[in-house]
């Protein structure tokens, strides 16, 4: 779930709130107009009377997704922006210009914020799309792009890409391929996923897999779907010259790329993907076709999760050309033994504290089993939040998922697990990645002894976080636990 914070409350940011969605998102609205404050909770919009550029103010407040700096004066506004890219330094920021900016303001503004509302071209651009534009033009302006790039163009999921991701680079690669730039869906990683691979593997997706490292030279321009960051879940160097970016993830931060679409209302990138082949292809490709549906079902879980009416729509377009019995086979793959174990396990080892549950599953060798796993004990009875983790080499992989209102799992991981590794996800969903530098230096008997610290660190640190308001620190494991994630093999006397 989305976390929007508004900054000031002016007469464009009075208009924006009203147009916001309910549905997919939190919000919180900042503004020292009482009168304001009061007009917003009449109409049931959580509100704050507060300086909107107070410091102590922002340090109090949960890390927002997105920040909106809203007021109407150019010099409040700056420094509300100044003061929250300091204290959100990850959250993408939009800042509305204000009506009297200096030269000075305007290069302030485009150096701090990830957009930036000027007032004098969002009426040009109003004036523009209204006597130009059609349902066209997204088409029409990546055709461009794609018309201009060096080829061959590398469409770069992120990271043991799942259903969502394998078909909008495949679809892009195709899109590309229309106009004549030759293209390869890329990823690094694994596909181990009984499903994901499934459905390469029927639909005879051709896709390239990328060792660690490898060198990059023979492609000519580079595009990120589902993913909009070089260098983060992926393996890509993060100076990395970005051609498309094409996703539905709020950014955490500046989206490097000379062509951006960002659909946060979409539950799929592949949703966003089928807009665009529509308009380059009428005949859609059958393979094509059902990988796209299937990555939307997939990642709005069966038009239940962060679904919008695009979702919908989507599906209603590719459904003419699915192959529907490709889809079963897809959607029912025999699960391999050692992801039974890895599910029993968790049951097993399950810690449950009211509705929420725990599990180590000790060592795996597969990854894509722990969500499976954190699945599976979703559906025991009075289980509303799962965590399951499990250890390779000297990596712990993280798995949870939630159907609590009041839970926000991907805020949840990041507060336990940002200082010791990476962690997000959605509200819903979410995973993480420790490194345990102590594995490497440990003999066999030490290994067990170890695992048991770290299975109970990592359970006290996840306990402790979805049982903290939002934003509140965790700090009784974390001398303990950094200890133990960051401690390397000694140097030789």
């Amino acid at each position: 779930m989305v976390f929007r914070l508004v900054l000031g409350c002016g007469t464009v940011g009075r208009q924006t709130i009203g147009r916001l969605p309910e549905c997919d998102s939190r919000l919180l609205v900042v503004t020292d107009d009482e009168q304001t404050v009061e007009t917003l909770r009449d109409e049931s919009v959580p509100a704050r009377d507060a300086d909107p550029a107070d410091p102590a103010l922002l340090e109090s407040l949960e890390r927002p997704d997105i920040v909106f700096v809203a007021g109407d004066r150019t010099d409040r506004n700056r420094l509300a922006l100044e003061r929250a890219r300091d204290r959100f330094p990850t959250a993408s920021i939009v800042a509305y210009l204000g009506g009297k900016p200096t030269e000075e303001d305007r290069t302030a503004f485009d150096e701090l914020a990830d957009r930036v509302v000027d007032p004098e071209l969002a009426i040009g651009d109003a004036v523009l799309r209204e006597t130009t534009s059609s349902p066209a033009d997204a088409g029409i302006r990546l055709r461009r792009h794609l018309q201009g790039l060096e080829g061959p163009l590398a469409v770069v999921m992120h990271d043991n890409p799942d259903p969502d991701a394998i078909a909008s680079a495949v679809a892009l690669a195709e899109i590309a391929e229309s106009v004549g730039l030759s293209a390869d869906p890329c990823y690094f990683g694994r596909i181990s996923h009984q499903e994901n691979r499934a459905m390469v593997n029927v639909l005879d997706l051709d896709l390239r897999n990328f060792e660690p490292n490898a060198s990059l030279e023979e492609y000519g321009s580079f595009a990120l779907v589902d993913h909009s960051r070089p260098g983060v879940n992926d393996q890509l160097p993060e100076d990395l010259h970005v051609d498309i970016v094409i996703d539905h993830h709020p950014p955490r931060g500046p989206v490097p790329s000379d062509y951006v679409d960002l659909r946060e209302h979409a539950g799929a990138t592949s949703t966003v993907l089928t807009e665009y082949l529509e308009r380059f292809e009428p005949a859609l490709d059958r393979a094509v076709a059902t990988a796209l549906l299937y990555g939307i079902r997939v990642d709005t879980d069966e038009f239940t999760r962060e679904v919008s009416a695009a979702d919908f729509e989507a599906a209603a377009t590719l459904w003419p050309h699915v192959d529907t019995d490709v889809l079963r086979q897809i959607e029912q793959p025999s699960l391999e033994g050692e992801t039974l174990e890895t599910i029993a396990r968790a049951i097993k080892n399950r810690e449950q504290r009211g509705s929420v549950a725990a599990a180590s599953v000790g060592r795996i060798g597969d990854r894509d089993a722990l969500p499976q796993a954190a699945d599976r004990l979703l559906t025991m009875e009075g289980v509303d939040t799962s965590f399951v983790f499990g250890f390779i080499e000297e990596m712990v992989f993280v798995s949870a998922r939630s159907r609590a209102t009041d839970v926000d799992l991907g805020e949840t991981l990041r507060d336990a697990f940002d200082r010791i590794g990476s962690a997000g996800g959605h509200a819903d969903m979410a995973g993480a990645q420790l490194e345990i530098g102590i594995l490497g230096t440990a003999d066999d008997e030490q290994v067990d002894s170890i695992v048991s610290v770290v299975e109970e660190v990592i359970t006290d640190r996840f306990f402790e976080a979805i049982e903290s308001q939002p934003g509140t620190p965790v700090g009784s494991y974390t001398q303990t636990s950094e200890v133990l994630f960051s401690l390397e093999e000694p140097e030789a006397e």
